[in-house]
């Protein structure tokens, strides 16, 4: 479903990424961790167009990314939950996913009397998410872990085929962390994701493969417990959690 060579990202006399390949499965569950500028977050603004390429190639389903723009990658079945909340404050859950609903179908179209299809669509959504009892509340008043199941459900709005999650804990409690873990861990296989996340016990539980990113590059792929036990990685990242 994914397939990367030889990605450059260059900043100046900074290279972000530096030359690196990635095949992720249709399916498949993908994590990307590494320390704090390995290129994570480089990675995926460059595979959804918010950044330019500074050379290699990258493929969707077979289909060629390099000079596409990011609205146009969004149509090939590519969603993206982002690190900082994206949502319309204002506005009620169903209404920020009867946004996301209407995106799909092409050129903008006003929202002022949604079809009962499509209200049907946006609750079973927020129902998905666990968010049914809270459709009628503004995204403002949500708490934080909240906000971020909604988040989750604006992508999952888009029907996409490749699902990127950047930093889904981030912020939460125990509890939320418990509850976006379960509710990423039981999407449709249907579904391809590609996680960045810091936290290992979500990374572990969640993801079939795991690559390690290091100073742009990726120094190490392989499976939870195969990447549990990389000394390579345990000494740029993992540390103690190796031993664990």
């Amino acid at each position: 479903m994914i397939e990367i060579r030889e990605l450059r990202r260059d900043f100046g006399g900074i290279r972000a990424l530096a030359g690196v390949d990635l095949r992720v499965e249709v399916g498949e569950r993908r994590a990307v961790i590494g320390p704090n500028g390995a290129g994570k977050t480089t990675l995926f603004n460059v595979l959804t167009g918010e950044l330019g390429a500074s050379g290699g190639s990258m493929r969707l389903g077979g289909t060629e990314l390099g000079s596409l723009t990011t609205w146009k990658r969004a149509r090939l079945g590519l969603a993206r939950m982002y690190q900082r909340n994206e949502l319309f404050d204002p506005l009620s859950a169903r209404e920020n996913v009867l946004l996301s609903i209407a995106s799909v179908g092409g050129a903008y179209r006003p929202m002022r009397s949604p079809r009962a299809r499509e209200m049907a669509e946006a609750d079973a959504v927020l129902d998905q998410v666990g968010l049914s009892d809270r459709r009628s509340t503004a995204a403002r008043a949500l708490s934080h872990g909240e906000r971020r199941q909604l988040e989750l459900a604006l992508a999952l709005a888009r029907r996409p085929r490749v699902l990127l999650l950047d930093e889904p804990t981030a912020g939460m409690s125990p509890a939320e962390t418990e509850r976006i873990t379960a509710l990423i861990g039981a999407l449709d296989r249907s579904i391809t994701l590609l996680i960045v996340e810091h936290d290992m016990d979500v990374v572990f539980r969640v993801a079939d493969r795991i690559t390690v990113l290091h100073e742009g590059r990726a120094i190490a792929e392989g499976t939870p417990d195969a990447i549990r036990g990389d000394r390579q990685v345990h000494d740029v990242y993992l540390g103690k959690q190796v031993q664990a």
